[in-house]
C-alpha cells in the first residue's frame, strides 16, 4: 500500500496552540448510548514544544469528575507530513491511549485511530477547527461501525489564558 503524503502538514501546524488556554468542555454523559445529555466544565491547558518543535506536548488540568490531569503528546513525521497524537491521564495512570494519526488542511485538521471502548472496537477522531482564529475549537467523535456514522462526545472551546 503506497504511502499517502499530505503537502499541506508542516510541523508548524500546532504554533497557535503554544502557550496557555482556557477551555469551555462540552462532554456527553454517556457515549455509544443515544444518550444526548451534556455535561460542561471548564479546564487549563499549558502548551510547548518539544524535540525541536518537531513536537509539543500539553498538560489539561480540570476539576471535572473530581479532578484530573491529562497530557496529549504530537509528533510530526516531516516524511508523511502526518501527525501522531496520544492522550494520557491521571484516571488510567501508565495507559497511554492508542495513538490517532492525521494532518491539517487549511485551518482544518482530522485526526483517526482505532481504539476500542467497553471492550468493543471503535474508530475515534479528533478535530481541529478555527486554528487561525483567536478561539480554536477540538472535537472527539467515536465510530462503532468503522467510520460510517460518528458520534460527537467531547468539544472544546478555547481561549488565551493567563502565561504561566
Amino acid at each position: 500500500m503506497a504511502q499517502v503524503v499530505h503537502t499541506e502538514s508542516t510541523a508548524r501546524d500546532f504554533d497557535f496552540w503554544m502557550g496557555s488556554w482556557t477551555g469551555h468542555n462540552r462532554r456527553l454523559r454517556e457515549r455509544l448510548a443515544g444518550c444526548e445529555e451534556w455535561d460542561e466544565f471548564e479546564s487549563k491547558s499549558v502548551v510547548r514544544p518539544i524535540l525541536g518543535g518537531m513536537g509539543n506536548e500539553d498538560v489539561f488540568i480540570t476539576d471535572y469528575a473530581g479532578g484530573y490531569i491529562g497530557m496529549s503528546f504530537r509528533f510530526f513525521d516531516p516524511e508523511t507530513r502526518q501527525w501522531v497524537i496520544y492522550w494520557a491521564d491521571s484516571r488510567r495512570s501508565g495507559v497511554l491511549e492508542p495513538p490517532v494519526i492525521g494532518s491539517f488542511s487549511g485551518d482544518v485538521g482530522v485526526f483517526e485511530g482505532p481504539d476500542t471502548f467497553e471492550g468493543r472496537p471503535i474508530v475515534v477522531r479528533y478535530t481541529w477547527s478555527g486554528v487561525t482564529t483567536p478561539t480554536p475549537r477540538w472535537e472527539q467523535a467515536f465510530s462503532d461501525d468503522g467510520g460510517q456514522t460518528w458520534e460527537t462526545n467531547w468539544v472544546m472551546e478555547f481561549t488565551r489564558g493567563e502565561e504561566q
